[in-house]
């Protein structure tokens, strides 16, 4: 029985997932490493966790499950973005991989801003922020120089990892786009970025489509994890990316709406015509010459989680969600603003801070769940408002994540959005992207479209109900006024706390 494995290399864990050519995953197994915050807003990993976990759930794969190593044509991944590692003239590790939920760089953010402006946002199609690659190269070189002077090569975690597997250095377009140092549309490194800030081309790895063959496992890792030599390796895609092709996002009127801990509203794109003026993220695609949007609420399914982990911790999910029903839409006029850890699109401030607005005595727990709910909807209803402003034209929703395990949850989607919304019939998200991207390079399937209408089934869909549309269109009038109002106050909260610790 044939298999490709997707390696979905998280922040928390990796797990590996064998597909078959039905699109079954047929085994699965995971890893836990951990991460590392030495100081307030850092956030590291070592990458040699990530080795040795994807290499000790392979081993379980082919141990435990029964999957045998010439069976395993392809590997691919899906990666967490934007982390950076550093390799010296070796090949070696110099430092910990500062991940993508680190804030340390907010100084280099500003000197990206001071020196290039507009013309930035003009050649990677985003505007330079504290998750990105590039401020974090110049943090390490502004900060430790004597670690930077030994950087030979700049990776991202999943490149890393591919590198060990077949010991060749390279970046696909979808990853690379998130370091803000790639061209976007031209698909090279920018040259005006790296002399603006005395970078040496040398250190970013060639450049590979996501179904592009990367190399074969070698002997020593082949000895290592119980692989095949003879298992070709691909490109992989950033996880946004291996996300969106995972869930179907294939077509330009389909934009997917995903509830992690974090959020995500992404939109397939067929060129690069568009211009969201660095308001929304936009990248290349896992699929060739292909790009994707998307707007990120930075805490979407974890603003859910802080509300019911203080206010219901010993309740099911499902049930927690369901008393929502017995308010009412727009919770009774309660409003939540989801802003607890900073928030990225369109209000691009780590240091914003949500609130509820519009609370009285007759406000039951059931309207505060309904409101945090609505709430998150309602930021990425904002997204959504960039997209209508720049005329983009969609009219589905494909619903991934905790937002689609709830028909509640569904419905008041379709509400706010005012948008057919779809879920899926079987939700495998990233893995099984990076599984495609594998199928495909092997020539399973000739293209990741094809792979996607062959694996890819379509599960319910909520229409729009058009008397709380009316209702919620109302109410998020008023929600957008909130941040212009509250602004000012959230930050003088949050210079209060931090000055009296």
């Amino acid at each position: 029985m044939s298999v490709v494995l997707g390696v979905d290399l998280g922040t928390s864990s990796v797990k590996v997932s064998a597909i078959n050519k039905q699109g079954e995953i047929v085994a699965q197994e995971s890893y836990d490493y951990p991460l590392s915050q030495p100081q307030p807003g850092w956030s590291e990993q070592n990458p040699e966790d990530w080795v040795m976990g994807t290499s000790v759930a392979i081993a379980r794969l082919i141990l435990n499950d029964g999957i045998k190593a010439d069976d395993i044509e392809g590997i691919s991944y899906s990666g967490q973005m934007h982390g950076l590692v550093l390799l010296d003239e070796n090949h070696k590790v110099l430092r910990p991989a500062i991940l993508w939920n680190d804030t340390r760089t907010t100084p280099q953010v500003e000197e990206i801003n001071q020196k290039m402006g507009s013309r930035f946002v003009e050649i990677t199609r985003n505007r330079p922020l504290e998750g990105f690659t590039l401020p974090k190269i110049l943090w390490v070189k502004e900060n430790e120089p004597e670690i930077f002077a030994k950087a030979k090569v700049i990776l991202l975690p999943k490149d890393y990892l591919r590198f060990r597997m077949t010991g060749q250095l390279a970046m696909d377009y979808s990853d690379a786009a998130g370091t803000v140092v790639l061209d976007v549309v031209n698909k090279v490194w920018s040259k005006e970025i790296l002399d603006n800030f005395d970078l040496s081309e040398s250190l970013f790895p060639k450049l590979i489509e996501s179904i592009d063959l990367a190399g074969n496992v070698t002997p020593s890792y082949a000895e290592f994890s119980g692989l095949s030599e003879n298992t070709k390796v691909f490109g992989g895609a950033a996880d946004n990316a291996a996300g969106a092709i995972g869930a179907g996002l294939l077509e330009p009127n389909y934009v997917m709406s995903s509830i992690g801990t974090s959020g995500v509203v992404a939109k397939f794109e067929d060129n690069a015509n568009v211009d969201y003026k660095g308001d929304i993220h936009f990248f290349n695609h896992g699929i060739p010459d292909k790009f994707y949007s998307m707007g990120v609420t930075l805490a979407a399914g974890d603003a859910n989680s802080w509300f019911k982990s203080v206010f219901g911790q010993d309740i099911p999910f499902a049930e927690w969600v369901n008393e929502a029903q017995e308010s009412s839409v727009g919770a009774n006029g309660l409003l939540f603003t989801p802003y607890i850890s900073g928030e990225r699109t369109p209000y691009p401030d780590a240091d914003l801070r949500g609130s509820f607005i519009g609370l009285d005595r007759t406000h039951k727990r059931a309207d505060f769940i309904r409101a945090v709910l609505e709430g998150i909807i309602f930021s990425f209803k904002d997204i959504m408002d960039i997209y209508d402003r720049e005329g983009a034209d969609f009219d589905t929703v494909v619903a991934i994540g905790g937002g689609a395990k709830s028909p509640l949850w569904l419905q008041i989607q379709a509400d706010i959005f005012n948008k057919k919304v779809v879920t899926l019939q079987s939700e495998q998200g990233p893995g099984l992207g990076a599984a495609m991207l594998a199928a495909t390079g092997l020539g399973w399937f000739d293209s990741v479209q094809q792979a996607a209408k062959e694996l890819i089934a379509q599960g319910k869909t909520y229409e729009p109900i058009s008397a709380n549309v009316v209702k919620y269109t109302e109410m998020h009038q008023i929600y957008k006024e909130v941040y212009e109002n509250t602004n000012k106050l959230s930050h003088q909260l949050l210079a209060y706390r931090r000055n009296n610790k």
